[in-house]
This record gives structure tokens, sequence and C-alpha cells, in this order.
């Protein structure tokens, strides 16, 4: 049987993908604002893909209501950007910051705390278990990350804050690890999973797609196709090693 410890280096490991928007620093703006550009069509695809091909058909296996549960989560995220943005652009006539941008750090907050449930859970059966669970878990983040960095920039955030908030919401794996190793019972896994389902689809049908249609030069959207679809790719090759 693993130890407490296991668990708390493993989502400390995963908590560091959150910085992949280090790299940023190092890059001019002109530069940073192509990757960016790129980047929000790859998590497009990649938040879609996660969305029904990991989280939804994992939740439903777990609780048989995961749709209504998911449906809820898509209804809850329209409902947060419709608030926010009110808030935020309504109120001052200027929106400097997308909504968009805090809906992706409350997603990505749910759905990194459940990761930390789940690897807390691999654990209890075994080291072996937990530390492949680890490794799949990390290897879909990095790219996640990057894209939900990108969206933060794309957003409105600067650089920095978005590494900061991007890091954050990436952390919530630890807190999530700690709770699914002494408090959380098994049967709330699966709703949570379907809440989080919902809202990523939110995101990606209903904020990220709409960006990509901006784009009236052809050859830039046919690239932004390719990326959208190799963002899907990805989300599914994992899926498919994982089984």
């Amino acid at each position: 049987m693993a130890s407490f410890l296991n668990v708390l280096v493993a989502t400390v490991i995963d908590s560091l993908a959150g910085l992949v928007g280090i790299f940023s620093l190092y890059v001019s703006e002109e530069t940073l604002r192509k990757i960016v550009e790129y980047m929000v069509a790859f998590a497009a695809g990649a938040m879609l893909a996660g969305a029904l091909v990991h989280l939804f058909p994992k939740a439903l296996s777990l609780w048989p209501h995961a749709p209504i549960v998911a449906i809820l989560g898509f209804a809850t995220f329209f409902l947060l950007e419709r608030i926010l943005h009110w808030h935020h652009c309504h109120e001052t006539g200027v929106c400097e910051v997308h909504p968009v941008t805090t809906l992706t750090i409350i997603g990505d907050a749910i759905h990194n705390f459940i990761d930390g449930i789940v690897m807390a859970a691999s654990f209890l059966v075994g080291s072996a278990t937990g530390w492949i669970t680890t490794a799949l878990v990390v290897g879909h983040e990095v790219p996640q990350e990057l894209g939900n960095f990108s969206v933060l920039v794309y957003g409105g955030y600067d650089k920095k804050r978005a590494i900061a908030w991007t890091f954050f919401s990436q952390a919530t794996c630890i807190l999530g690890g700690i709770v699914g190793w002494f408090f959380m019972p098994l049967w709330l896994r699966g709703p949570l999973l379907a809440f989080a389902a919902g809202g990523f689809l939110y995101i990606g049908a209903s904020d990220l797609v709409p960006e990509l249609h901006k784009e009236k030069d052809l050859r830039k959207s046919l690239r932004y196709f390719g990326l959208f679809l190799l963002g899907t790719a990805f989300m599914i090759a994992i899926k498919v090693i994982a089984h």
C-alpha cells in the first residue's frame, strides 16, 4: 500500500505543469501573440475532447446520473459568464478582461482538484497504479495548461498574472490529493467529474470556437482547424494509451 507521501509528491509534480507559461517571459510580445492565437485553437480541441473523451465517460461509469450534472455544469458556466460579463463590462462600459478567463480558472481548478482525488484513489490501490496514473495525468496537463495560459493571455491577462493564475488553478490538485486520501467519499467523484465536463464543454464551444471564427484569412483558418484537430487527437491518444 502506498503512503500519503507518494500522493503529496505526485500532486506537487502535477502542479508544476501550471508553470508552463514561464517560457513566455523569454520571447517577444509578437512571438507570444502568434503562439497564443494558435494555442487557443489547440485548447478548444483539447477542452472539448477532454470533456467528452475523458471526464464525461469516467463520470458516467461512476454515476448513472452524470448527464444531468453535466448539463447543470454547462448551465452554471453560462450563468457565471453572464454575471461576470455584466459585472466587468456593463457597469464600467469597458471589458478589458474577457469573462472566459475567470471561467477557465474555475473550470481548471475543479478539474485539477478532481485529478488530485483520482490520483489519491489510485495510490490507495497501490504504488504502481498511482505512479502510472500520475504519469498519464501529467502527460495531458502540460499541453492543456499551455492552452489555458494562452486563453488567459488572449482574454486580457498580462503574462505574469496568467502564469500565477494558471499555477494556482493547477495547484488545487494538491488539495484534491489531501481530500481524496483522507476525507472524500467515493460517490462524489462522479458528480464532480460530470460538472467539470459540462463546464469545459461550455468554455470550448461557447467561447473558444467562436473566437476562431473571427479569423477571415482562409489559410490561417485552416491552420487553426489543424491545431483544433491536433488538440482533439492528443486527448484521444492519451485515452487510448490509458487503456
